[in-house]
């Protein structure tokens, strides 16, 4: 009988950024590399373009005191990981922190995104 704990699909487990750990509420990552689009004629399609896409992590994240908001902002070569409940790792280095972090003070919370030119997964062996 397989255990429970082998059926966990969804769920963060921890979030480090340049090795500090946040409290994380939730994330969504994309390793694409590519992004296409399709080519339509007046005839037909045509085929499609393809241009490089970067990688993704956006975390929205729980304000602490220890913490200051406004070094987000200074983020342009950071180290993002992600350990999800799968076991799966995603992460990425070199990243920068592409928006003006906004804090909603009603739940101290915050979405922090990092993108940059590779995000990678590594699944559970």
């Amino acid at each position: 009988m397989a255990s429970s704990a082998g059926m966990r699909r969804a769920g963060v487990g921890a979030g480090f950024i340049n090795g500090v750990p946040y409290d994380i509420i939730e994330c969504r990552y994309s390793p694409a590399r590519w992004t296409r689009e399709t080519l339509k004629g007046q005839n037909g399609i045509h085929g499609y373009s393809e241009n490089p896409q970067q990688g993704r992590i956006i975390m929205s994240i729980r304000d602490a005191g220890g913490m200051t908001v406004r070094d987000f902002n200074d983020m342009s070569d950071a180290e993002v990981q992600l350990q999800l409940a799968t076991n799966k790792t995603v992460g990425g280095s070199g990243l920068w922190c592409t928006e003006a972090v906004e804090v909603s003070t009603g739940e101290a919370t915050m979405e922090v995104t990092f993108e940059g030119v590779s995000v990678t997964e590594t699944p559970t062996s």
